[in-house]
């Protein structure tokens, strides 16, 4: 895409998405086959802009509006959610790259349509060298690798005196080992394959201490006094996977309420599903956990974009909500599911897979419902939030 054909606005950029939503949908079962996101998908995806939306201006990036990305995100879900989760990694891949030093990013979006994956856990480790690391290991569920051009790949420095330094490291992707190792139940087209670093040598301009991020410092001097980038980077993950898990719920819900006009309930007198009472019950409730999820979802992403200092009570919260987001968006995939008869388990009707992929983000280890409330209750009861992770 040349920059001239970059979506010029927001809303343009929502358009576009819209427009080729049909096609993510199409592409979904082959997607979940082939276990990663099709060449067409991920070719349409940038064509629209959507890998550009935390790309600096200054690059040809857009800097989207907080609030249209949850809605692009959504959109993507709703057709499939492998290519949902794959572009809300890369778009949060994209917006930390923006963090490093201005140096590493004149290199990683020399092209604004770059796609930038990562990973979160250091189980690589890194020495230091002169210049910078030598890095080796491997790092597991690195979504979309195979698409993706850099991966951000955490890594751990170890220290004699103390803990080990935790670094971002920014690797041309050409430059590390893809294992097909993605054989999963649940988002199985996202590709999240893991990452070998062999002998990989990273210049210190292309490294991201990760202790100050999460302080609110970072490197880059062309992004320091940007608000869009001052921003926290972990409440936006809690954004950009919320409208994941709506997207997945809202297109089930869609999809539910048009296809009980076409079967009946067997072994009852229902001869038409949209006319029995259980059906109404089990839609209206599916439709109101939908409904809470939305205002939850829509009270945390507006208190993230308002650019106000948070309390630490206010990070675990909206850790919580957006767990929680999560999880009532699943509890409706399912009663949805519970409602669609035996037929819904055939592979080309895709509540089926809704279900799978809303088990798999409600796993995801930052998404968990359960222990992003623990940690918000810890803070309620005046403890520690156990984690540093906020």
């Amino acid at each position: 895409m040349t920059s001239a054909s970059a979506p010029r606005s927001d809303s343009e950029l929502l358009a576009r998405v819209r427009e080729i939503r049909p096609l993510i949908a199409e592409h979904a079962p082959r997607t979940e086959r082939e276990r990663r996101v099709t060449g067409e998908v991920v070719a349409a995806l940038t064509e629209a802009g959507v890998h550009r939306m935390n790309v600096p201006r200054r690059y040809g990036g857009h800097q989207t509006r907080l609030r249209t990305q949850v809605d692009v995100l959504a959109e993507v879900a709703g057709a499939c959610g492998s290519a949902g989760f794959t572009a809300l990694i890369q778009a949060g891949c994209a917006f930390i790259a923006a963090l490093f030093p201005d140096e590493a990013q004149d290199e990683i979006f020399a092209s604004p349509d770059v796609r930038v994956g990562g990973t979160l856990v250091p189980d690589a480790t890194a020495v230091a060298v002169d210049g910078g690391y030598l890095v080796n290991g491997t790092s597991g569920f690195a979504t979309g690798c195979q698409d993706a051009d850099w991966h951000l790949l955490t890594v751990r420095v170890e220290s004699a005196e103390g803990p080990p330094e935790v670094l971002w490291t920014a690797v041309p992707v050409s430059e590390l080992e893809i294992l097909d190792d993605w054989h999963v139940s649940g988002l199985a087209g996202s590709g999240s394959n893991s990452v070998v670093a062999h002998d990989v040598v990273v210049p210190a301009h292309r490294v991201l201490p990760v202790g100050p991020l999460l302080a609110g410092e970072f490197p880059s001097k062309a992004n320091a006094d940007d608000p869009f980038y001052r921003m926290p980077v972990l409440l936006l993950f809690c954004a950009w996977t919320a409208p994941h898990a709506l997207g997945l719920a809202r297109a089930s819900l869609a999809g539910f309420t048009e296809r009980i006009h076409r079967r009946g309930i067997t072994y009852t007198f229902h001869a038409r599903q949209h006319e029995a009472a259980v059906t109404h019950l089990q839609a209206a409730e599916a439709a109101m956990k939908i409904s809470c999820a939305e205002l939850l979802a829509d009270e945390f992403v507006a208190r993230i974009e308002a650019g106000e200092p948070f309390t630490q009570e206010e990070r675990a919260k909206i850790r919580a909500q957006s767990g929680y987001v999560a999880r009532l968006c699943k509890e409706a995939v399912d009663l949805i599911a519970s409602a669609s008869g035996a037929s819904s388990l055939r592979l080309d009707v895709p509540v089926q897979r809704a279900v799978r992929d809303l088990h798999a983000l409600n796993l995801h280890s930052f998404v968990n419902p359960a222990t992003n409330l623990e940690l918000y209750g810890r803070v309620l009861s005046g403890l520690d939030p156990g984690t540093l992770f906020l």
